[in-house]
């Protein structure tokens, strides 16, 4: 399973770790990842993820999973991210209807 965040595509970044003697070798920096379950209002259910804390602020922010998905452009999420935004727009389609 890849280390990547489902919402903001987040993934490890690679860097040094350098000693006092300015010797460089080579190190991984991981993201925070963290299994969550959000409540979607429009599919009715949880749906558990893997975000980055930094993620759940921001859906937290947005005031919730379905706000968040439904205000981001396309462009701006990975491929799960844009199957889930689906989801929810055919179910919120269906409550409307």
């Amino acid at each position: 399973m890849a280390r990547r965040c489902e919402i903001t595509g987040k993934g490890v970044q690679t860097g040094h770790h350098v000693s006092h003697a300015n010797n460089k070798t080579k190190r991984r920096f991981l993201p925070n990842l963290q299994v969550t379950s959000l409540l979607s209002d429009a599919l009715g259910e949880l749906v558990k993820l893997r975000l980055t804390v930094n993620a759940i602020r921001t859906i937290e922010h947005n005031g919730g999973l379905d706000a968040y998905l439904l205000s981001t452009p396309d462009a701006k999420l990975p491929a799960e991210a844009r199957r889930l935004k689906r989801r929810i727009e055919k179910a919120a389609e269906r409550a409307a209807a």
